[in-house]
């Protein structure tokens, strides 16, 4: 069972987003993916600010599994503002009345499944959660996209803007994920009802609590590495740029574009600030366990790093939105927060 998250997280979020709770005050909304990693971070910051701001504002959140999440996080489970909706974001049955929010955040790059069925039910999902927001009378949408809507970055690209018309291949399947999100972008950008307001926050690469150990993330699976005594592994040569925001940086920035985004405007989330793969295990391994041995499996290959790394300016700009955690803070308190919920 997961603890609560850090009190300074969330009162982090609250500093930085406190002017914009109030149009929640007294409505309610509904969150897609709400136990995933964003989900947990959305719903707990929801629930802290409701309570301290006393909002009176209430959310559902749909899961396949209740009971799964009641054991993950009971505490989120059992507040009295939020409730759960058992059901798959295709075919979900609507919960009545009205819901002035709604956040769509129920497909992750990490989900164990066929192409077919990650772009069913990404697509699916999306023409459901349309459906969905006609028949609540949903003001506003917030979409959580991904920088895999751009494709592979060029090398000789430093920092990839909204602006970058590349697009992932449509003939493979592992662009799947990609497709879909582009797809799911323009239906929303099209929404049939114009009392919505359709926003749009294109993801990419984050730490915090509640990020998995275990699945595909490398900075996770270098925490997990780390915190088990090392070796860290790093697979391939170590040379791919990443950068990462923090969890709690992350929602600052997904509860603002969903307040106070343009409306059909995307806007990337994360950091751009960049690290090679290699660097951030020694930065994991410094931060978590000193002296930790790195096994890096291939030497290097001397052609131009892969790059996945944001131009973030846009939200700089039109948001006042900027990273705040720095990186070795984000995964020391990753790191404490896992030790914690580990069994004794």
């Amino acid at each position: 069972m997961a603890r609560p998250l850090p009190i300074e997280d969330l009162r982090h979020v609250l500093d930085h987003t406190r002017d914009c709770w109030e149009e929640l005050r007294g409505c309610r909304m509904f969150v897609t993916g709400g136990t995933g990693f964003f989900g947990c971070w959305l719903l707990e910051t929801f629930a802290f600010a409701n309570d301290q701001l006393a909002l009176g504002a209430k959310l559902v959140a749909l899961t396949r599994d209740p009971g799964t999440f009641r054991r993950k996080a009971s505490h989120l489970a059992a507040h009295p503002a939020i409730g759960l909706l058992q059901g798959d974001v295709r075919d979900f049955a609507f919960p009545a009345g009205e819901f002035s929010h709604v956040i769509h955040a129920g497909t992750t790059s990490g989900a164990p499944v066929p192409p077919g069925e990650m772009l069913d039910t990404i697509t699916r999902g999306a023409c459901r959660i349309l459906d969905f927001t006609a028949a609540a009378k949903t003001e506003k949408l917030l979409f959580t996209s991904s920088g895999a809507v751009y494709g592979p970055q060029p090398p000789d690209l430093e920092r990839v803007p909204e602006t970058y018309a590349g697009v992932p291949d449509a003939g493979s399947p592992n662009a799947v994920y990609g497709n879909g999100k582009r797809a799911t972008e323009l239906l929303f950008a099209t929404a049939p009802h114009a009392g919505l307001e359709s926003k749009i926050a294109r993801c990419f690469a984050f730490v915090g609590p509640h990020l998995p150990l275990d699945a595909h993330f490398a900075i996770g699976n270098f925490i997990r590495d780390a915190l088990a005594g090392g070796p860290i592994r790093v697979n391939g040569d170590g040379s791919p740029m990443r950068s990462y925001l923090y969890a709690a940086d992350l929602v600052i920035w997904l509860w603002t574009i969903l307040f106070r985004g343009a409306k059909g405007r995307p806007y990337n989330v994360g950091s751009g600030e960049a690290i090679s793969i290699a660097d951030l295990a020694l930065l994991v391994a410094d931060v978590v366990r000193p002296a930790t041995k790195i096994e890096i499996a291939e030497a290097p290959s001397g052609a131009s790093p892969a790059r996945y790394v944001p131009d973030v300016s846009r939200a700089a700009i039109e948001l006042d939105l900027q990273p705040l955690i720095p990186l070795n803070e984000a995964v020391k308190r990753t790191a404490l927060w896992h030790k914690s919920n580990s069994p004794a």
